[in-house]
C-alpha cells in the first residue's frame, strides 16, 4: 500500500502442557516457550511496529514466589528490545547464581519468563499514541491468584463510551476512557464478582480463604464471566486473556472481524492472528492449524483441558477482506491465492484502458506488497497475449513465413521493476515547498525501460488517501514519458471509516470522498452535503440499533467509472504531461477473489455491527463541522 496506514494489531499465545523438564530434555532448553513466544511475534511483526509487550505466567508457585512477567517496549524496534530485556534479565540472574544453571526447578522459582503460558503483542498506535502505557499487555493486579488479569488483544469498540458509562453504573472508577482499559475492566468486574460467588459458597462448606483458592481456580467458569463481560461490546477483536493460576482464553467477534488461528497437540495450545506463523514456528500443515470461530473462546484451563465456548451468537460473517488484500503475511496458501486472484479479475478492465495492445505496453507494481497481486495480472495478461499470437497465426496462416511466425512467437509480456522506494528520507526543511520536493523524491524510479509509445500499467494494493501518488510516485512516473499511465488498485475504493482497528477514521481523508465533493460541486448538487449532514445530526439521539448510514447518499449520483476518473483527475492535477487513467477492483469481483472475507465495510458502507453506522455519521458531522476529531 503506497499510502501508510496505521492498522491491526498481532496476539500470539502459547501454553505448554508438559512440565519443563520434557522440553529440556526433548528441546534441550527449558526456554522452549520463550524460544516459540519470539518467532510467533517476529512472524507478525507487519501486524505492528509501535510497540510490543509479553507477558509469562509460571504454573504452581507457592505463596511469596513471583509467578507473574511482564515486559513491554515502545522503542524503535520493540520486539527486538523486549527480547533484549528478557535475554538480560535471565543471563544476569544466571551469572549471579551459576548453580541454577542444571537445576530446573530452581531456574523456574527464580529465573524470570522461564514458565508454561506466554501472552504476547505487537502493535500500532491507532489513536496516534505510543507511550507505553498504550502498550499491551495489560496487567489487573490483585493480591489473590485468580483475581490477576492480564489482555491483549486485537480489536476496537466502537460503543467505548457506553462501555465506560456502563463500568461507572457497577460502581468502578476507570482511570481511562479506552477501549483496552474498559475491556479489562469489564472482564476483571465479572471475574472478581465470580470468584467471591465460588469463595461464598466454599465458606458455607467449610472451607478458608486459603484452603478455598485452589478450589476456586478449578471451578471458575470462563466462558460464563465472557458472557457477561461481552454482552455489550460492539466492534471486532480477537481478545486474549490470561488469569493469575494459568487458565487463558482467547475471544473473537461473533461477525469474525478481527482474525484468530490456534493449533493443539499433546505439547502444546496456541493462538496467532495468522495461520503461517503457527505454521512455520511449530512446522505444521495447513491442515492443523484452525480457525477459531466467531463468537467463540478457546478456553485453556490451567490443568491444561482445551475446549472452544460459544460466547455469543455468531453474526453473519464479515471477516475483514483487507486481511486478505494487504494486511496479513502472504506466505498463507489461501492468501497468496486470492491476492493473484485479485490481480488476475481487475485485468479484463486494464485491457480496455490499453486498447489490448500487451506489445506496447509495460507492467509493473508498487509498493512490494503489491508483487503477489502483479503476479495475477501479469499471468491475465499473458493469456491475452497468447490469445492474440494464436489470432494472428490463424489469421495469416496460408501466407505465413519462417519469419513471420518467428516474429509472433518472439512476443513477449513486458514486465520492468519500475519504481524503487528509497530509505525514509529525513524532512529537516520546515518550508512547505521544500518539504513537498523531498516528499517527491520518496521513490525513484527506473529510466530506459519504457518507451513514448508505451502504455504503463502499475498495480497497487489499495488506493486511499492517494498522497502518495499525487506528491511522489506520478511524479516520478511521468518523466518516463510514456504514452499513458494506468494506476492499478487491486481493491475496491475505500469511501468509509474503518472503526474495527484500521486507522481509516476521517472521511476527507479519503480520496473517493474527496473525489465525490468535487463532482457535486461541479453538477451543482453540492446542497447534497447539507442535506446528508442534517441526516446524521438527527440520529445522535437515536439507539445504535436504529441509526442508518446516510453518507451512501454522497456517492449515490456517480458511476463507479465517475469517481474513478474523477480520482485520477485530482492525483494529476493538472501537473503531468502524461494521461492518467486510474482504475479500481469492483466489489463483486473481490468477494470472488476473496469468498471467505465478505468484511467490506469500507467500501460498501455495509457495517457488520450497529456501531458502525454511527461511526461513519459522526465522521461526516465532523468533516461538515471542520472537526479534526476521530469518530471513534
Amino acid at each position: 500500500m503506497s499510502d501508510a496506514i496505521k492498522h491491526e494489531c498481532g496476539i500470539a499465545l502459547v501454553r505448554l502442557l508438559k512440565p519443563l523438564s520434557y522440553y529440556k530434555e526433548k528441546y534441550g532448553t527449558s526456554f522452549y516457550g520463550l524460544n516459540k513466544m519470539y518467532l510467533m511475534m517476529e512472524k507478525q511483526h507487519n501486524r505492528g511496529q509501535d510497540g510490543a509487550g509479553l507477558a509469562s505466567i509460571k504454573l504452581d508457585m507457592k505463596p511469596g514466589d513471583r509467578y507473574i512477567s511482564r515486559v513491554r517496549s515502545n522503542q524503535a524496534q520493540p520486539i527486538q528490545d523486549i527480547f533484549a530485556q528478557i535475554n538480560d534479565r535471565i543471563n544476569t540472574t544466571l551469572k549471579e547464581h551459576p548453580e541454577y544453571q542444571d537445576d530446573l526447578e530452581e531456574q523456574k522459582r527464580n529465573v524470570p519468563y522461564i514458565g508454561e503460558v506466554f501472552l504476547g503483542h505487537v502493535r500500532y498506535g491507532t489513536y496516534g499514541k505510543n507511550s507505553i502505557e498504550s502498550v499491551h499487555p495489560f496487567l489487573r493486579q490483585n493480591n489473590w491468584m485468580h483475581r490477576n488479569l492480564i489482555v491483549a488483544g486485537n480489536f476496537n469498540m466502537t460503543n467505548v463510551f457506553k462501555l465506560f458509562d456502563n463500568l461507572i453504573e457497577l460502581g468502578q472508577h476507570p482511570k481511562e476512557r479506552t477501549d483496552t482499559v474498559t475491556v479489562l475492566e469489564k472482564i476483571g468486574h465479572f471475574l472478581d464478582d465470580e470468584v467471591e460467588k465460588l469463595y461464598r459458597k466454599l465458606k458455607k462448606d467449610g472451607h478458608s480463604k486459603k484452603d478455598a483458592s485452589p478450589h476456586i481456580a478449578k471451578k471458575l467458569n470462563i466462558a460464563k464471566i465472557l458472557k457477561r463481560s461481552s454482552r455489550d461490546w460492539d466492534g471486532g477483536y480477537a481478545m486474549a486473556g490470561l488469569l493469575g493460576h494459568g487458565d487463558a482464553f482467547v475471544l473473537r467477534d461473533p461477525a469474525g472481524i478481527r482474525p484468530a488461528y490456534y493449533y493443539k497437540d499433546d505439547e502444546v495450545v496456541v493462538v496467532a492472528s495468522e495461520r503461517p506463523v503457527i505454521q512455520t514456528a511449530f512446522n505444521v500443515a495447513f491442515d492443523d492449524v484452525h480457525e477459531l470461530p466467531p463468537g467463540n473462546a478457546l478456553i485453556i484451563k490451567k490443568n491444561g483441558k482445551t475446549k472452544l465456548s460459544e460466547i455469543l451468537e455468531p453474526l453473519p460473517r464479515k471477516a475483514c477482506s483487507f486481511e486478505r488484500i494487504y494486511f496479513s503475511r502472504g506466505s498463507d496458501a489461501e492468501i497468496y491465492q486470492e491476492r493473484k486472484n485479485l490481480g488476475k479479475f481487475i485485468m479484463p478492465e486494464v485491457l480496455k484502458a490499453i486498447d489490448y495492445d500487451t506489445i506496447n505496453s509495460v507492467f509493473s507494481f508498487i509498493p512490494n506488497t503489491a508483487e503477489t497481486s502483479f503476479y495475477g495480472m501479469v499471468e491475465a495478461a499473458q493469456d491475452e497475449l497468447n490469445r492474440q499470437k494464436n489470432e494472428a497465426i490463424l489469421e495469416e496462416k496460408d501466407k505465413l513465413t519462417d519469419e513471420r511466425l518467428t516474429e509472433i512467437l518472439s512476443y513477449r509480456l513486458r514486465t520492468e521493476k519500475i519504481a524503487i522506494k528509497d530509505a525514509k528520507l529525513r524532512t529537516f526543511i520546515t518550508e512547505d515547498s521544500s518539504r513537498d520536493d523531498l516528499v517527491a523524491h520518496v521513490y525513484d524510479i527506473t529510466y530506459g525501460v519504457v518507451k513514448p509509445t508505451d502504455n504503463l500499467v502499475i498495480i497497487d494494493d489499495s488506493i486511499v488517501r492517494g498522497t502518495t501518488l499525487k506528491k511522489s510516485i506520478l511524479k516520478m512516473l511521468d518523466r518516463l514519458s510514456p504514452k499513458k499511465i494506468i494506476v492499478v488498485s487491486s481493491a475496491p475504493q475505500i469511501r468509509y471509516p474503518d472503526c474495527y482497528g484500521i486507522d481509516m477514521a476521517r472521511l476527507e481523508d479519503f480520496v473517493a470522498f474527496r473525489a465525490a465533493l468535487a463532482l457535486l460541486k461541479e453538477q451543482n448538487k453540492y446542497n447534497l452535503i447539507e442535506e446528508v449532514y442534517q441526516k446524521c445530526k438527527a440520529q445522535t439521539a437515536l439507539e445504535d440499533h436504529e441509526v442508518k448510514n446516510f453518507v451512501k447518499e454522497i456517492y449515490a449520483p456517480f458511476t463507479y467509472e465517475e469517481i474513478s476518473d474523477k480520482i485520477a483527475e485530482l492525483l494529476s492535477n493538472n501537473d503531468l504531461k502524461t494521461e492518467v487513467k486510474v482504475i479500481y477492483q469492483k466489489v463483486e469481483k473481490l468477494h470472488e477473489a476473496c469468498p471467505k472475507n465478505l468484511g467490506d465495510w469500507y467500501f460498501t458502507g455495509d457495517y457488520p455491527t450497529h456501531g458502525g453506522n454511527r461511526v461513519v455519521n459522526r465522521a461526516f458531522i465532523n468533516f461538515y463541522e471542520g472537526n479534526k476529531q476521530r469518530a471513534y
